[in-house]
């Protein structure tokens, strides 16, 4: 009787522990990192069928209802990485060393961001504070519109590109019916909403390109102004061949689209 006792108080030790454990690895690894790109499950849903709405503003209102949340999350997810950028420059300042974690991090933001590593860490952390920062909601809103055909396109509908974004390795997206002869580029291909929204916000946040339009979104910063669409748009002139014309038209869709848009 008294080793029926002794066992069970074994096995219910066992038993604990065992739920410690698996408690312990369950914490550890759902826990993210600051800089895990946010991703659900609702982003590799198939996309909507936008081309079934007949009436105009019913399509619309369901285009920029499917987007706006993960563009709402990206933005997120920027301001999150910021806050970090801008705790690591208060450390700079004041002489702190940064911990390994920290050391790490930096590393991948530096590369993810296109910014020179030999530079002097407080000059990095200007560099990167410059780049991370949030894109106004109704700009990519309307960029998307523009660019996919209010999401009928096939980039969009079997891609997740509703960003007109290109790739340039064989395979790596589709082949563009009109591409000129002698080019290489393909139309890229996402496994998600949100793997699309991020590259292409990375794009406007770290291309040389778009250097016009950081510049601007930092005065308006340093101003306490607004980051508006209309504003930003002045800096996409090389987001496409059509230049000023591609910019106005931008800004007159933000402004005719403005009772979707402020949802």
């Amino acid at each position: 009787m008294h080793k029926r006792e002794t066992f069970k108080i074994v096995l219910i030790t066992l038993g604990v522990l065992a739920v410690i454990v698996i408690n312990a690895i369950i914490f550890t690894k759902d826990e993210p990192d600051i800089l895990d790109i946010p991703q659900t499950v609702e982003a590799k849903k198939p996309v909507p069928d936008f081309s079934s709405y007949s009436n105009v503003k019913e399509k619309k209102e369901a285009f920029f209802d499917y987007l706006r949340p993960e563009v709402e999350k990206q933005n997120a997810y920027l301001l999150t990485l910021r806050h970090y950028v801008q705790t690591l420059y208060r450390k700079a300042l004041a002489n702190e060393s940064l911990s390994e974690d920290d050391m790490a991090r930096l590393e991948w933001l530096e590369e993810e961001y296109r910014v020179k590593s030999t530079q002097p860490l407080k000059t990095k952390l200007l560099a990167l504070l410059q780049k991370i920062d949030v894109l106004p909601e109704e700009l990519v809103l309307v960029q998307a519109a523009n660019e996919s055909a209010w999401g009928t396109s096939r980039f969009a509908r079997k891609g997740y590109n509703f960003f007109g974004l290109w790739c340039f390795s064989k395979g790596c997206g589709f082949v563009p019916n009109r591409r000129n002869t002698g080019a290489s580029h393909e139309v890229a291909k996402f496994d998600s909403l949100s793997r699309a929204t991020y590259t292409y916000m990375r794009n406007l946040n770290r291309h040389d390109a778009y250097a016009d339009l950081r510049e601007i979104r930092s005065r308006l910063r340093a101003n306490q102004l607004p980051i508006t669409g209309v504003a930003l748009a002045e800096g996409l002139m090389n987001y496409s061949e059509r230049g000023a014309a591609y910019v106005e038209e931008l800004q007159t869709m933000i402004l005719f689209n403005e009772e979707f848009l402020s949802e």
